[in-house]
């Protein structure tokens, strides 16, 4: 290791923080740099692991700059103050990671010429991971490798030299700077990799829809398919922002993630976070290998992969209670898994595509005729079109819970035998020409929705009561279910609008309204087609 470059307590540099988009432009700007000599899915893994290197590296410095002027309004010798600067627990006691001298930023970018560039991150990356045993086997040790561009590569560090993640000029902590860095980078690629980004990423605002409606103040949280760690990221800042920062403790976070890189990067985003979550030691097939075998939770979180074909299979599966999934699709897997992890109070929301709430293939329906008998299904949310830039296959959430009783001393309203439907397709503002958000007064009236029919506490403190609300939500009895042959299309049981459309809509607008009508007759259509084709079969010849 280098000597220590000693200095007087006067002369320690205090970091001047960037602002969240500040950095953003330049970070973006230093993807651009590598872009053009590898795929979308290595410059994500580049460029995220440079930014977790120089984060964690600027939070170690302003920890240091805080210590020294601590130890110097204590009158402490230089000496004495050059030891503690150097003490580990001083810096993993106030929960930042321990940067060893030759992993952080300001030496690697003074050696990065005359050592190499890709070298030294490859070793500040292995030396950060032995100091720091909850980083094992999670950072990218890729830079010094044939195939990189050294030159293009030293360009990209000097362009993240200029970000700075300590300091809190936006008066926020370089922990809230950095994750709101992260998760741009993580939407941004998602839309640079098409259908691949869907992999690991879910829009914001469905993530934030799931975790309002489930409210995971405290207990266990799981997500199957833990993706980049988006769940856990939102329920750790509701959490923030209902009870504050010290409350997101208050949490256990469970999760697994099938493909390697993206554990990795879930790693990194719950450690950016300060969330220390137990996504095992690695990556692995939910379905092959639970990662979690014992688990129980309180609230289960999910993004599943839509329609996924040949996944591992095995009909003798315990966790298929309510009849074994087909081979060829494998969301009413997803569905009893997440059913199997509940606890005897828990609820879950899930991802799914629209096709799930209907489909009669392959033994699919008499699956979900024995969930919805078991009362296991609390409410059917269908979303609106163009919120996943990653696939055009219409969405919808389903939300499932072990136990829709008052539930004790939470004295919540008694929904045995219901099913709560809301149609959210005409909702959300479409961002640019592809896609659809979720505003904060959509996310709002559809929580609030739920938390009015489920008699939450939340909707107590406002003096909310639920009421059916025409061609928007309803909530309806097991035998008006069984009428409809258990398809959960929310728009079969909301009805339509009653007041009129004015001309003065825009074209988008009524474009959209009558593609949902078209859609629900298309299901009218269907239904009424299976009761003619049973009945006929029951007729003797």
């Amino acid at each position: 290791m280098p000597p220590r470059q000693k200095k007087p307590v006067d002369q320690v540099e205090l970091f001047t923080a960037s602002t969240a988009k500040e950095i953003q432009a330049i970070l973006w700007k230093a993807a651009d740099k590598l872009r053009g000599s590898m795929d979308a899915a290595q410059y994500k893994e580049f460029v995220l692991g440079l930014i977790f290197l120089k984060y964690i590296s600027d939070a170690f410095d302003e920890r240091r700059e805080q210590l020294a002027k601590e130890l110097a309004d204590d009158g402490i010798s230089e000496d004495r103050l050059a030891e503690f600067l150097e003490d580990q627990d001083e810096y993993t006691g106030h929960n930042v990671f321990w940067v060893p001298e030759t992993a952080r930023w300001s030496w690697i970018a003074a050696n990065a010429k005359s050592k190499g560039v890709g070298l030294l991150l490859d070793e500040a990356m292995d030396v950060i991971m032995r100091a720091n045993p909850s980083l094992t086997a999670v950072l990218p040790k890729i830079f010094n490798r044939d195939n990189v561009d050294q030159k293009r590569l030293a360009e990209l560090v000097d362009l993240i030299s200029d970000a700075r993640f300590g300091g809190g000029s936006e008066d926020k902590p370089a922990q809230d700077v950095l994750g709101e860095v992260y998760e741009y980078f993580l939407g941004n690629f998602a839309r640079a990799e098409g259908k691949r980004g869907g992999e690991f990423y879910t829009p914001s605002s469905v993530v934030r829809l799931i975790v309002e409606i489930l409210e995971p103040y405290e207990g266990r949280v799981y997500d199957p398919a833990c993706g980049s760690g988006g769940m856990f990221v939102q329920a750790g800042k509701f959490i923030e922002a209902h009870r504050g920062r010290g409350h997101k403790s208050d949490i256990a976070v469970y999760g697994q993630e099938l493909n390697e890189r993206t554990w990795r990067l879930a790693k990194m985003n719950l450690a950016i976070h300060g969330i220390d979550g137990d996504l095992s030691t690695r990556w692995g097939d939910t379905f092959d290998q639970d990662r979690h075998p014992d688990l129980k939770a309180d609230f289960v979180m999910a993004n599943p992969p839509f329609n996924i074909k040949d996944w591992s299979r095995n009909e003798n599966d315990p966790r298929w209670k309510y009849g074994v999934p087909p081979g060829g699709n494998a969301n009413y897997a997803w569905l009893q898994h997440i059913l199997s992890k509940l606890g005897e109070r828990g609820t879950g929301g899930v991802v799914l595509a629209n096709g799930s709430m209907s489909s009669q293939q392959s033994g699919e329906g008499e699956i979900r005729r024995a969930m919805v008998e078991a009362d296991q299904v609390a409410c059917m949310i269908a979303l609106p079109a163009q919120l996943f830039r990653t696939t055009g296959i219409p969405a919808c959430l389903w939300f499932l819970a072990k136990d829709k009783g008052p539930q004790g001393p939470k004295r919540l309203a008694d929904r045995r035998g219901e099913i709560l439907f809301i149609d959210a397709r005409s909702l959300g503002v479409m961002v640019d020409r592809t896609e659809r958000d979720l505003p904060a007064a959509d996310l709002a009236k559809i929580a609030d929705t739920y938390h009015a029919w489920r008699g939450t506490k939340s909707a107590q403190e406002v003096g909310v009561a639920y009421a059916d609300e025409a061609g928007f939500c309803a909530s309806a009895n097991l035998a008006t279910v069984r009428e409809q042959g258990y398809a959960l299309t929310p728009g079969r049981y909301v009805g339509s609008v009653a007041a009129e459309y004015t001309d003065d809509a825009s074209h988008t607008e009524k474009i959209n309204r009558l593609t949902n009508e078209l859609f629900d007759h298309f299901e009218k259509s269907a239904h009424l087609e299976r009761v003619i084709r049973n009945q006929l079969e029951r007729i003797d010849v």
